[in-house]
Formats: C-alpha cells, sequence, structure tokens
C-alpha cells in the first residue's frame, strides 16, 4: 500500500512513526531503518524520510554529527534510490546551511543514475530560493564544465531562484548564450521562458537580454517568452498580447 492510499489520519500517524524511527536511528548510531525508507519504492515515503533528516537536523543539533557520518555512508550505496535520498536530505539542510553538504551536490551532480543527478537539480531548487548566494556561486563555477549535462543541469537547477529573483540568475546564465549544444541551449531557452512571467520579472529579463548578443537564441528565448505567457496565463501578470508589446517596445539590443 502506498503512502497516497493511506487516510490523511493514517498518513500523520506514518509520518510521525517515520520521524521516530529514524531518530531513533540516529540515537543508537545505526541505520536500519534508515535505510528501509531511503530505499523505498514510493516516492512520498522517500521523501517522508529526507524531511524527518532535515526536521531532525534543525531540532536535535546533538544528532548532527551522526546525520552527516550516516549521510556519508549511505551517500556510496549500490541502490540509486538511497543515493537520490541522500542527496535530497542534503538539500534540506543545505537551505541554511549549504557548505556543510556541498560535497554531496559535487558527487551527486556526477552520479551514474539519472535519478539522483535530479535530486541535485531539485535540491539547488530548494536551496536557491532560500539560500541563494553560496548555491548560485557554487552553480556558477560548474556553468563551463565540459561535461553538456553538468551545464544544462545547473542551468535547470538556477530556474526556480530564477523566478523570483531573476536579476540573481541572467548573469550565470548569460555565460551560456553561445554555447553549442543543442540540449544547453534548449534548457536555456526554457529557462528564461520560466522567469519571465510573474510579476516584474519580464522587465529585468528584457534589460538584460538586451545586453546579449546572440540574437538568434535571443529570438527564440523571446518566442518562448510569449508563449509562456500563453501557457501559463493563469498565473502570468501579464496577458500574452501585453508582453508582445513589452516586448516590441523595451527589447533593443545593443549593437
Amino acid at each position: 500500500m502506498s503512502f497516497y492510499d493511506l487516510s490523511k489520519v493514517e498518513r500523520i500517524q506514518l509520518v510521525d512513526k517515520i520521524y521516530q524511527q529514524i531518530e531513533a536511528d540516529l540515537s543508537s548510531q545505526n541505520n536500519k531503518n534508515i535505510i528501509l525508507y531511503f530505499s523505498d519504492e514510493d516516492t512520498y515515503i522517500r521523501k517522508t524520510g529526507y524531511l524527518a533528516i532535515g526536521k531532525i537536523f534543525y531540532t536535535k543539533s546533538v544528532l548532527q554529527p551522526m546525520i552527516f557520518l550516516t549521510l556519508k555512508k549511505l551517500m556510496i550505496s549500490d541502490n540509486e534510490l538511497v543515493r537520490q535520498t541522500v542527496v535530497n536530505a542534503a538539500g534540506e539542510i543545505g537551505k541554511f546551511h549549504f557548505n556543510k553538504i556541498q560535497i554531496f551536490m559535487d558527487i551527486g551532480l556526477f552520479d551514474k543514475h539519472h535519478r539522483v543527478r535530479n535530486a541535485v537539480i531539485g535540491s539547488i531548487k530548494k536551496m536557491g530560493e532560500k539560500n541563494p548566494i553560496p548555491v548560485l556561486a557554487w552553480a556558477k563555477t560548474y556553468l563551463k564544465h565540459e561535461n553538456k549535462e553538468i551545464r544544462r543541469e545547473i542551468c535547470h537547477g538556477i530556474e526556480l531562484r530564477g523566478r523570483t529573483h531573476p536579476q540573481d540568475v541572467l548573469p550565470l546564465l548569460k555565460t551560456l548564450e553561445f554555447d553549442k549544444t543543442r540540449r544547453v541551449s534548449d534548457t536555456l531557452i526554457h529557462v528564461l521562458g520560466q522567469i519571465a512571467y510573474k510579476n516584474g520579472c519580464l522587465k529585468t529579463v528584457i534589460a538584460h537580454l538586451n545586453t546579449w548578443q546572440n540574437k538568434p537564441l535571443v529570438q527564440s528565448a523571446l518566442d518562448e517568452i510569449v508563449d509562456v505567457h500563453n501557457r501559463y496565463k493563469k498565473f502570468a501578470v501579464l496577458t500574452q498580447d501585453q508582453a508582445i508589446a513589452y516586448i516590441d517596445t523595451n527589447y533593443k539590443p545593443n549593437g
């Protein structure tokens, strides 16, 4: 039976049980239950497990050394679900203490399994929202990496911060404007669309795109921005027609 097959009351009870058992494991220097929950096939069971680690980290400081020791041990597990959940747990800690868990992101970014790499992207998103300065500084170091998938994943990972603070990520995104890999440029265009439809964001994005030199890529990004204003019309501040009018008036590329 999966997490959401349970009633609300049963889910609450299960969450509490998982928390208590994980805390007991850490207190007794054991990881039996942690492995059990970190390797569960149900996404929501694993999520409950890594959220429990985050909560324990912030409320039971005496257990922090054991948390790090446990995560380091499990990061070399043969099970990709365990490694994925380790990265997600580290991401919970990294919302406020990125320097303490950076190593998990460095390792996870190069993991052989896409689930683990995707967990890094998800962690960058949630950490970047709460703790942008060190997270974005770290991300910047990988934007020129020789591995195209690393560049693409980092580009995707900084998207969420850009949705509310596009000015924070646009300088990083600009480093990719001449990237020759289609998957990277496609992701870049997608991200530019995603960071342009909320309140005040279109103005910031267009002003920055005026400084970009790769005009064909910018045109593709503008097309994506216009399309996003239609696809997300329930959430966009401007209508598609208003977005088009703003772009027509304010996109004035340098040179």
